[in-house]
């Protein structure tokens, strides 16, 4: 294993970990509480659930090494969102009573790596597939 496809692994683990726990806390901590905070901000109320369901399962799929590109995509695309409605007026370090948009742009780094490089050890879909999924391969 090389030091690319190590640190590959190390960021999504660890983006699948974090994530999972974002979406658990969610439930956890009664849906509907976040149902009710997406209808103030002026997201549809279903959101909530689609965010919290993709947190989730995305974050078990990265963990496991499933879908690891559009998992990863669909992470990136959660945190662009975020900053933008939400985080961006805060600002970068956040207003004293919200979390500015820091780690937003750590996982969104994080997220877009994975996209264009992907991660094929101890993963399930190179397991599965058994080939190479990297971008450079193709090119």
């Amino acid at each position: 294993m090389d030091k690319t496809e190590l640190g590959a692994l190390i960021l999504r683990v660890t983006l699948g970990v974090l994530f999972f726990i974002h979406g658990l806390v969610k439930f956890q901590g009664g849906i509907h509480n976040i149902v009710g905070w997406f209808d103030s901000i002026g997201l549809p109320e279903f959101m909530a659930y689609g965010v919290a369901l993709i947190e989730m399962v995305g974050g078990i799929a990265l963990i496991i090494g499933l879908a690891t590109r559009l998992i990863s995509a669909l992470f990136a695309l959660l945190m662009i969102g975020a900053t933008l409605k939400v985080k961006l007026s805060v600002g970068l370090l956040g207003n004293g009573q919200m979390a500015g948009y820091e780690l937003d742009l750590a996982f969104l780094a994080m997220a877009v790596y994975l996209v264009i490089n992907g991660s094929k050890v101890l993963s399930v879909s190179q397991l599965i597939f058994n080939r190479d999924t990297s971008v450079t391969k193709s090119i």
